[in-house]
């Protein structure tokens, strides 16, 4: 199977995104997507969601490896503006307190990494399916 990336970041970027934290994941999908070459091979069908993952994630192992390694953002601050409601900015003063007790902002990045992977994933299987001729089925 075979996948145009242009594609997929079309369709990500038509997906509607209410909250601060869903634009911010949509955001990272398209970063994820930039980084990829034009066309994706996908080269056993029933084993998409491996394959794509392996592609996506750039030689790392998980999702918070790929933020701790500095794949993504790599300023707090930046992580925060991405993922924050105005009032979460200054509760976290733009970044510089930690966004919950439990966690670093590279973490938060990370959970929201995996969320960007499985939109990608989402709509790479709606097009495999509408390929298929199985969508709606």
């Amino acid at each position: 199977m075979e996948v145009r990336v242009a594609e997929v970041m079309e369709r990500v970027m038509n997906t509607k995104a209410r909250s601060a934290w869903k634009k911010g994941v949509s955001e990272y999908a398209l970063d994820i997507l930039d980084t990829l070459d034009e066309v994706i091979v996908i080269q056993d069908n029933k084993k998409i969601f491996e394959e794509l993952k392996a592609i996506c994630l750039n030689g790392a192992d998980n999702w918070n490896e790929y933020s701790w390694r500095g794949c993504a953002e790599i300023y707090d601050s930046a992580i925060a503006q991405r993922l924050c409601t105005p009032s979460e900015l200054k509760k976290t003063k733009y970044g510089e307190r930690r966004p919950n007790s439990r966690e670093e902002w590279l973490d938060t990045q990370a959970r929201a990494l995996g969320q960007a992977f499985r939109l990608i994933y989402r709509t790479v299987w709606i097009m495999y399916r509408e390929e298929m001729g199985l969508y709606g089925i």
